[in-house]
């Protein structure tokens, strides 16, 4: 998931308030995460891209973007204290760049199937962790939908599981297992750690903060793609900086940096003001379900019956949990 916060930016409140603000929050969620799901199938796009090319690259496309954007939001950027730039540039380096660097290597290792399966976990694990911080909700309330989600992440991973094959060896399984988990503690710590800042800064408009970071990701994408041409050049294996497919790697890397790193930043940021952070953690199902739709689209095929009674388990779960937040 790409830029700013991926979990909710809010302190614990009451139960949520019927209408707009419930539908506006989910909808942003749900953008967010079919936004987020393209990052799941580029790195099958550009199987002869090394994942340091794919996580620098998109970073890069998203400073540069960042920096068009700073220009029409200059007044409120120039607000932000030494502390704001020291916080977005420790964001920005564990969610940003390690994270993608992490996943890409996780895909490309053992194929999509296993690290979206980790990746997966992602709705479970932050709205745990999210709850023992904020106390946003009684967990007599908050499991039955973390349990339909979990039975929803297993089924439809089951059948992601059973298309595994024997192309890839024993150590490239274990190596991708080692690098998707990696990427699930930084999407564990980033959210949680964006999410107490911006508690302590309630002025600070989502897309300033999400612009904050692309421009903190700027010289960290700069500076990596630099060490990637160093050792490519001395150690082969690469056509440095663009590849063999210049334009396709170019556009794809654009795609992300603009849909994933930013406008699905943006949704995901204003979901977070809206609703408490328990139930933000849950709606990143959103971007497992995007991950999956678009690998069944590059594969041209139709998921089975585990797979839909899964995706209808996780849909499920989500309407448990909104209605556990409105709920008396």
């Amino acid at each position: 998931m790409t830029v700013a916060a991926k979990v909710s930016t809010t302190r614990a409140r009451p139960p949520l308030p019927a209408g707009r603000i419930v539908v506006e929050g989910v909808a942003c969620a749900l953008g967010a995460g079919l936004l987020w799901g393209l990052v799941f199938v580029v790195p099958l796009m550009l199987p002869d891209y090394p994942p340091a090319m794919l996580s620098f690259g998109r970073y890069l496309a998203f400073g540069v973007i960042a920096l068009m954007l700073a220009c029409t939001d200059w007044p409120r950027l120039q607000i932000l204290q030494r502390q704001d730039w020291q916080m977005a540039c420790e964001l920005a380096l564990v969610g940003n760049i390690l994270y993608y660097l992490f996943l890409s290597a996780a895909i490309q290792l053992a194929d999509a199937p296993l690290p979206t399966m980790l990746i997966g976990t992602l709705p479970i694990v932050i709205a745990i962790a999210a709850n023992f911080s904020a106390e946003a909700l009684p967990w007599r309330r908050l499991l039955p939908s973390l349990l339909v989600i979990a039975a929803g992440i297993a089924l439809v991973n089951s059948h992601e599981m059973a298309l595994l094959d024997d192309r890839r060896s024993a150590q490239d399984y274990f190596l991708g297992t080692v690098f998707a988990l990696a990427a699930v503690f930084a999407w564990t710590w980033y959210p949680l750690r964006n999410s107490r800042w911006l508690q302590q800064r309630p002025a600070l408009a989502s897309g300033t903060w999400a612009i904050a970071q692309g421009l903190a990701t700027l010289p960290l994408a700069l500076l990596g793609m630099a060490a990637a041409g160093l050792y490519f050049r001395a150690n082969g294996g690469f056509d440095f900086p663009l590849g063999a497919d210049a334009g396709r790697y170019v556009g794809l890397m654009l795609v992300l940096g603009f849909c994933a790193s930013w406008l699905g930043t943006l949704l995901w940021n204003r979901a977070s003001r809206l609703l408490p952070a328990a139930l933000v953690g849950q709606l990143i199902v959103f971007e497992t379900l995007a991950a999956f739709a678009y690998a069944f689209i590059l594969r041209g095929a139709l998921p089975g019956s585990t797979a839909l009674i899964g995706i209808a388990l996780l849909v499920g779960g989500v309407i448990l949990g909104v209605r556990a937040f409105r709920g008396n």
